[in-house]
C-alpha cells in the first residue's frame, strides 16, 4: 500500500472516530444496578425511555464493576457516565462526588418527602433523587375485617391492635390465622431488622439489646401465640393466604401478589403496623444521580427529571414492577395487585410516623452473618423460649464484632456514625 493510501485510510479511520465520538456524545449514557435481568433492561430502553428528548445508553453492571467504573472516572476527572442509577446503598460511599439536584426542575411533581430526605445522604444537598421503591406490606383476608378490634383503622395499625386483632380472630374461628414468612427460605429477618425493632427502638444496630428492643421481642412472642404453626414452613405467604390457612400475613410485596392477583376481591393490602418509636418499615429505594463528571450537565438533569415524570413512572412500574414515588394515577389496566399496593406504600411511606428503616450497608460478605443474628434471635426467644435478655446480650457482642470487622457505619434509621456503628 502507497504513502498516500495508507494517509487516506488513517484519515478515514479518524474521520469514523470522530463520528463516532461526536454519536456518542449525543448520547446520555444511564450507568445503573437496576434492571438488571435482560427483560427489565430491554424495557427500560425500548418502553421507559422512548418518550425522552434525547438518546439514552441504558447500561447496567453488578455493583462491583458499577462502583469500579463510577471511580476510574472520578478520579481521572473526567468521563462518559451522564446519569446514575442505583440503591440508596450505592450511593452512600460517592456522595461527595454527586451533583446537587435540588435546582433540577421536576414541573409541579410531588415526590415522597421522606426519601428526598434520604437522598441528601446526610448533608444538605440533594444527592439524588428517589426514583422508585419496593417494600414489604401487611395483607388480610376479608373475612377478618369483622374482627379487628373497635376503632382500628387499617392505614394507622399498631402492634397492640394487631396482636388484638389476632387473638380475636384466633378465639371467634378456634384456630390462630395470623401467618408469618418463617420458613427456611423466607424474609423473616427483613421484618425483624426492619420492621419490628426500629418500631420500638428506632434502631436496627445500636439498641439492639435495650430494653426497647426486649418490649419488641415480647411484644413479637405474644404475637405469636396466635400465629399458624405451619408459618416455620412458609417462604412465600400468597399460597397460605390464597388457602385460606392464613387470614392476616406479613411479607415482600413480590410475595403476596399472587394472591391479590387470582382473588382481588378476596383481600386488603395495609401498611406495616407502629410502634412507640414510628411505623418502622424497609423500603428498597433506588435513585438517580448525577456524577461531577458527567460530560452534558443539561441533558443529564433533563434525564433525571423525565425519570420522575408521572408517565415514566408508571411505564417504570410496568418494567420493573418497582413502584412509583411521586403521586400518580395508574391506569386501569395495572394488575389487581398494583391497584392494592400501590396507594398502601404511598400511605406508609407519606405517613407522618414513618421511620424507614434501609437495607444493612457497609456489610459486603458478612451480610448474611448480620441477618443471621436476627435469624437465630428469633429462634431461641420465640421459637426456643429462651430469655430475652440473656439473648440479646449474647447476641449483641456477636453483633458488634460483625459491625466492626466490616467497619460499617451506621444507617437509618441509626443515626450516622464515625467509623463503625456502635452497639450499645
Amino acid at each position: 500500500m502507497t504513502m498516500n493510501a495508507l494517509r487516506t485510510l488513517a484519515g478515514a479511520v479518524l474521520a469514523l472516530s470522530l463520528a463516532a465520538g461526536a454519536a456518542q456524545a449525543q448520547q446520555v449514557l444511564f450507568w445503573s444496578t437496576q434492571a438488571r435481568p435482560v427483560e427489565e433492561t430491554q424495557k427500560m430502553r425500548s418502553e421507559v425511555l422512548k418518550g425522552f428528548d434525547g438518546q439514552v445508553d441504558y447500561q447496567v453492571a453488578e455493583d462491583g464493576p458499577w462502583l469500579t467504573r463510577l471511580q476510574a472516572e472520578l478520579q481521572a476527572g473526567s468521563g462518559t457516565i451522564g446519569v446514575l442509577g442505583g440503591l440508596h446503598g450505592d450511593f452512600s460511599t460517592v456522595g461527595a462526588n454527586l451533583v446537587d439536584l435540588s435546582g433540577v426542575d421536576l414541573g409541579g411533581v410531588k415526590v415522597n418527602d421522606t426519601y428526598k430526605k434520604l437522598g441528601m445522604l446526610g448533608t444538605g444537598e440533594q444527592k439524588y433523587l428517589p426514583w422508585m421503591q419496593a417494600t414489604f406490606l401487611m395483607a388480610a383476608n376479608k373475612q377478618a375485617l369483622q374482627y379487628l378490634p373497635a376503632g382500628t383503622d387499617l392505614n394507622t395499625i399498631t402492634y397492640d391492635q394487631l396482636i388484638e386483632w389476632t387473638k380475636n380472630i384466633a378465639e371467634k374461628t378456634g384456630s390462630p390465622k395470623f401467618g408469618f414468612p418463617a420458613g427456611p427460605k423466607g424474609l423473616k429477618h427483613r421484618f425483624l431488622e426492619g420492621f419490628l425493632l426500629p418500631s420500638y427502638t428506632g434502631s436496627m444496630v445500636t439498641k439492639f439489646r435495650s430494653a426497647e428492643a426486649e418490649t419488641a421481642w415480647n411484644k413479637f412472642k405474644e404475637l405469636w401465640q396466635y400465629t399458624n404453626p405451619n408459618s416455620t414452613n412458609y417462604a412465600f405467604m400468597q399460597e397460605p393466604l390464597l388457602t385460606g390457612e392464613v387470614w392476616v400475613a406479613f411479607d415482600h410485596v413480590a410475595r403476596l401478589a399472587d394472591a391479590f392477583n387470582q382473588k382481588p376481591n378476596d383481600f386488603v393490602a395495609f401498611p406495616a403496623p407502629a410502634g412507640p418509636a414510628g411505623r418502622g418499615y424497609m423500603p428498597v429505594v433506588a435513585g438517580v444521580a448525577i456524577p461531577k463528571t458527567s460530560p452534558d450537565m443539561d441533558k443529564a438533569k433533563a434525564l433525571v427529571a423525565y425519570m420522575l415524570k408521572p408517565e415514566t413512572q408508571i411505564a417504570t412500574l410496568r418494567a420493573t414492577n418497582f413502584f412509583p414515588i411521586v403521586d400518580v394515577k395508574l391506569p386501569d389496566d395495572m394488575p389487581a395487585s398494583v391497584k392494592a399496593f400501590s396507594p398502601v406504600i404511598a400511605t406508609m411511606t407519606g405517613a407522618p410516623d414513618a421511620l424507614p428503616a434501609l437495607l444493612p450497608m457497609g456489610l459486603g460478605g458478612l451480610g448474611g452473618k448480620f441477618n443471621q443474628i436476627y435469624t437465630d434471635s428469633f429462634e431461641r426467644i420465640v421459637l426456643g423460649g429462651e430469655d430475652v435478655h440473656g439473648v440479646l446480650d449474647e447476641q449483641a457482642t456477636a453483633l458488634k464484632a460483625i459491625i466492626e470487622q466490616a467497619k460499617a457505619p451506621c444507617w437509618a434509621p441509626d443515626k450516622p456514625s464515625q467509623g463503625a456503628c456502635p452497639v450499645d
